[in-house]
C-alpha cells in the first residue's frame, strides 16, 4: 500500500496544509506589513542594484543605504502629512459640532438660488421636503465628524500595533531588498510551470505593481496637492484634508478627484462667489484633470498594457475587496489574468 503514487500524495497534501498554515498563522496577521515589504521591494529593486554597483557588491550596505531612502522619502513625509490631517480632522469634527460648519445652512443656500425646475426635479425624485434632507445629511455628517475624532483617539490607542506592523515591514523590507535576486531565483525553481512560462509571469507581477505604485502614487500625490492649493487659496476649510482625500480619490481613474472639488465648485457658483467658482472649475477640469488624463496612460496603462477600462473596473474591485492594498492589487490580478490567457493562447496556436 505504501506506493511512490501514495507517498507523493500525502507530501503533496501536507505540503499544501503546511502552507495554508503557515499564511494564515504567520502571515495573514500581518499582511499590511508583508504586501507594502514586497511592494517597495519590487519599487526600489532598481535603485538598490544600482547602490550595490557602487559599494563594492557589498550587499548588507546596500540593502541598509536603501532601506534609509525608503525612509527619507517615503515613510517620514506620510508621517507628517498624517499628523497634520489628524489635527485638521480633529478640528473639523470640533467645528462641526459646535455648529461653525453647518451643513444644512450650506445646503439651504444653494436651495435657495436653485431655479424652478430644479425644485421640481427634487420633489419627482422623493425629496419633497429638502430641507428635512438637508437636515438628515447635516446630522450624519456631524455624527460622522465626531466618529473621526473618536478614531484619531484609536489611531493613538493603537499606535504600538502599528508602530509593530512597520517594524516588521522595514525588517522584511531589508532582506527582501538584500536577498532578492536570490529569492526570485528560488521561486522560479520552485514554481511548477515551464521556465518561459515563469519568467514572463514573474516579470509581468514585477513590472505590474512598479508602474500601478509609482504611477498612481505619482498621480494621486500631484492631484492632492493641486487641489489642496486651489482650496488653500478659495479660503475653503481643510484644505490639507480635502487635498488628501482627492489624493486618495485620484487613485479612481477618470473620476477620483472631481468628487470633491465639483461639489464645492457647485457651492460657490450657487451662494454667488462666481469668479471663485470658475476658477475652481477651471483649475479641476483643465489643470487636475489633465494631470490625470496625460500621466495615467504613461505611467500606469502603457506599461501595464491593460485598457484605461480595465485599470478602472480592477482597481475599483480591488479596493472593494482589499481596501487601500487593492489599488495595486487588483490591477496586478488583471495582468496576470491576462498575460495566463495570452500564453495559453500562444500555447494553443503553436
Amino acid at each position: 500500500m505504501n506506493t511512490p503514487q501514495l507517498q507523493r500524495a500525502v507530501f503533496l497534501s501536507l505540503l499544501a496544509a503546511v502552507t495554508a498554515a503557515f499564511a494564515w498563522v504567520v502571515l495573514a496577521p500581518f499582511f499590511g506589513a508583508v504586501f507594502w515589504a514586497l511592494v517597495l521591494a519590487l519599487v526600489f529593486a532598481p535603485l538598490q542594484r544600482r547602490i550595490l554597483a557602487h559599494v563594492g557588491r557589498r550587499q548588507n550596505v546596500a540593502a541598509l543605504l536603501t532601506l534609509a531612502l525608503v525612509v527619507l522619502v517615503v515613510c517620514l513625509p506620510l508621517a507628517l502629512l498624517s499628523v497634520n490631517l489628524i489635527g485638521e480632522i480633529a478640528g473639523i469634527a470640533q467645528k462641526v459640532r459646535s455648529g461653525q460648519i453647518n451643513f444644512s445652512a450650506y445646503g439651504q443656500q444653494i436651495l435657495r438660488v436653485l431655479p424652478g425646475w430644479a425644485t421640481s426635479a427634487l420633489e419627482h425624485l422623493g425629496l419633497t421636503s429638502p430641507s428635512g434632507v438637508l437636515d438628515n445629511i447635516s446630522g450624519a455628517l456631524a455624527q460622522g465628524g465626531q466618529f473621526l475624532a473618536a478614531r484619531t483617539i484609536a489611531i493613538g490607542q493603537n499606535a504600538f500595533q502599528f508602530l509593530v506592523s512597520f517594524v516588521v515591514m522595514l525588517y522584511l523590507l531589508f532582506f527582501l531588498l538584500r536577498d532578492g535576486a536570490q529569492l526570485t531565483a528560488l521561486l522560479r525553481r520552485t514554481i511548477p510551470l515551464g521556465p518561459a512560462q515563469t519568467r514572463h509571469l514573474l516579470g509581468k507581477f514585477a513590472t505590474v505593481v512598479r508602474a500601478t505604485v509609482k504611477g498612481n502614487i505619482l498621480i494621486a500625490l500631484l492631484q492632492g496637492l493641486l487641489g489642496g492649493i486651489a482650496f488653500a487659496v478659495l479660503g475653503i476649510q481643510g484644505a490639507v484634508f480635502w487635498g488628501v482625500v482627492m489624493a486618495f480619490l485620484s487613485l479612481l481613474p477618470a473620476v477620483g478627484a472631481s468628487l470633491v472639488w465639483a461639489p464645492a465648485a457647485v457651492y460657490l457658483l450657487a451662494t454667488g462667489e462666481i469668479w471663485q467658482g470658475i476658477a475652481l472649475v477651471f483649475w479641476g477640469a483643465v489643470v487636475i484633470g489633465l494631470s490625470d488624463n496625460l500621466l495615467r496612460p504613461l505611467l500606469v496603462g502603457k506599461n501595464t498594457r491593460m485598457p484605461d477600462y480595465l485599470v478602472l473596473v480592477s482597481t475599483l474591485g480591488g479596493m472593494s475587496v482589499f481596501g487601500i492594498n487593492g489599488f495595486v492589487i487588483g490591477p496586478t490580478i488583471a495582468a496576470l489574468f491576462m498575460a495566463a490567457w495570452s500564453l495559453f493562447n500562444e500555447e494553443e496556436e503553436g
